[in-house]
């Protein structure tokens, strides 16, 4: 999932503490690495985005990556709209601001929905980068009442899914403040040059 790499669209948060100049360089290059490393033969590859208008737009191509758009509401609705969109079989959902994604990680993910309902990849600020359903016999919709952007996320989702087999993948971290943005520096740096 993607917001379009545009000043006052993305990374808001993270440009109020850096500057959005420097916040959106960083999500261009974070972006392009998420895709570039997860466009497999493996599994489909697809770029949900937000706006959904901007969808024809040229700021991503890959001829392994198709584009789709997220649809309207919060972030649980978007998710669940691709989930009940998407063809039949497993699906996983991962954010694009995650500097130490790799496609092992992904594969790991599809293999633990093998024996789960679903398959959860926390972040240390207490939500989730990865969030995986097998969507057989039904699509569950785990995302109903979550506080979206803070320490419950993870929590809220899990207790949606209660009574189901949920499985945890790595804890990676998500780029949303300073503090975050520093830890991952050296993960950062490989991405993009930084400057002071």
């Amino acid at each position: 999932m993607a917001k379009s790499p545009i000043l006052g669209i993305a990374k808001r948060r993270l440009g109020r503490e850096i500057g959005g100049t420097r916040a959106i360089r960083f999500y261009r290059a974070c972006l392009s690495h998420t895709v570039l490393r997860l466009a497999s033969a493996r599994w489909q590859t697809l770029l949900a985005v937000t706006p959904d208008n901007d969808v024809a737009q040229h700021f991503w191509r890959s001829p392994r990556t198709s584009r789709v758009s997220q649809g309207d509401g919060d972030l649980g609705k978007r998710m669940q709209h691709l989930f009940n969109r998407l063809p039949p079989g497993p699906a996983i959902i991962v954010g694009s601001d995650i500097p130490g994604i790799s496609p092992s990680h992904v594969a790991q993910a599809f293999r633990m929905l093998g024996a789960a309902d679903a398959v959860v990849g926390p972040a240390p600020d207490g939500g989730y980068w990865l969030i995986g359903l097998k969507r057989a016999p039904k699509i569950l919709s785990p995302f109903a009442g979550v506080r979206w952007s803070g320490r419950h996320a993870l929590a809220d989702t899990i207790a949606n899914l209660r009574g189901k087999c949920v499985l945890y993948a790595a804890t990676l971290c998500d780029v949303d403040t300073v503090d975050v943005y520093r830890e991952e520096r050296t993960g950062a740096e490989r991405l993009i040059p930084l400057r002071s």
